[in-house]
């Protein structure tokens, strides 16, 4: 149990991930925490090193050919809890992605901190590694939100 909330429902974007965050929230657990995200993982994991855990986002962004989740192995919400040794780590699991699904190009986003600033759904450290699908038929860029939206 975790003694504050980890996800923000304000910042779901698919009506099942608002019903899955919304029951993590009821059970009062991290979803990125090693313990928990075993136990609810639906996606394969493709990389599982000393401090990252590489799998398929389960509700990647609109237009995107591959979207991943590097999720930090240890509880973190913010980039100053992570050890420095983390980052060359992070690049090698990237480089990992990046040949494994033969990426010409892409980005990787992590969001980090207060989701008021992040617009993140969950609270705890991960990365995002994304690759546009730029030959889709209804293709357009991928956007990706910092900052929360604004209350009316």
């Amino acid at each position: 149990m975790v003694d504050k909330p980890v996800v923000d429902l304000d910042n779901y974007r698919e009506p099942e991930q608002l019903e899955v965050m919304q029951q993590i929230q009821k059970d009062g657990v991290c979803p990125f925490c090693m313990d928990e995200f075993t136990k609810h993982q639906t996606e394969e994991t493709l990389f599982d090193g000393k401090y990252w855990l590489l799998t398929y986002n389960r509700w990647p962004y609109k237009n995107t050919k591959v979207h991943l989740l590097a999720i930090y192995k240890e509880h973190a919400e913010h980039i100053l809890e992570v050890e420095p040794a983390a980052g060359a780590e992070l690049i090698e699991v990237f480089q990992w992605a990046s040949t494994h699904f033969t990426v010409p190009g892409g980005g990787f986003v992590m969001r980090f901190g207060d989701t008021n600033y992040s617009a993140g759904s969950v609270q705890h450290l991960h990365a995002q590694f994304i690759q546009p699908d730029i030959d889709a038929a209804t293709y357009e860029p991928v956007r990706v939100k910092l900052g929360k939206s604004r209350k009316e």
